[in-house]
């Protein structure tokens, strides 16, 4: 038995111990191992943040790129509007002083107009005393011009012109 009991502490201790020893080089080149595949990790995953944010610059930089050059198109659409506001303001403007002129004018019309009623009037009161009914007389008689209008709008009949009698003239 001390055979067996000698033998199974030498399997022991080989074991253990060269266990050990290969234990211990293995867990040190399992640490170097897991350390260079860190620093490989780390290294792999400062790469992929310095891609991320040189895309993101690139991003931002195409953004800012396309705002400028929308907003210069929004000045420019802005500048277009404002001229045809203008050119429309200045439209409205000449069309109400064209027409203030026009209603100057016809005013002015309508009282020459009325002015010359008016003289037409006298004269026509002026004349009246020689004005005939009858169109083939050479003798004038007076005639009685009705102002008062039938509701036609034709106007005086001839029958609203009658001659006076001779009895009326005196």
């Amino acid at each position: 038995m001390e055979n067996t009991a000698e033998v199974i502490v030498s399997i022991i201790g080989l074991l253990l111990g060269g266990t050990g020893i290969g234990t211990f080089f293995t867990w040190r080149y399992q640490k170097k191992k897991a350390k260079a595949e860190a620093a490989e990790a780390e290294t792999t995953a400062a790469k992929e943040l310095q891609d991320l944010y040189q895309q993101m610059l690139a991003d931002a930089k195409t953004d800012r790129e396309d705002r400028l050059a929308q907003n210069e198109e929004l000045r420019k659409e802005r500048d277009r509007y404002k001229n045809d506001r203008n050119e429309l303001r200045d439209q409205v403007e000449k069309l109400q002083e064209d027409i203030s002129k026009w209603r100057q004018a016809g005013e002015e019309e309508r009282l020459a107009l009325k002015r010359q009623i008016s003289q037409l009037e006298v004269r026509v009161d002026k004349m009246t005393p020689f004005m005939c009914g009858n169109l083939e007389c050479k003798l004038r008689q007076l005639v009685v011009i009705s102002d008062i209008v039938d509701g036609s709008k034709r106007g005086k009949r001839k029958k609203d012109i009658e001659p006076l009698e001779q009895s009326d003239i005196q």
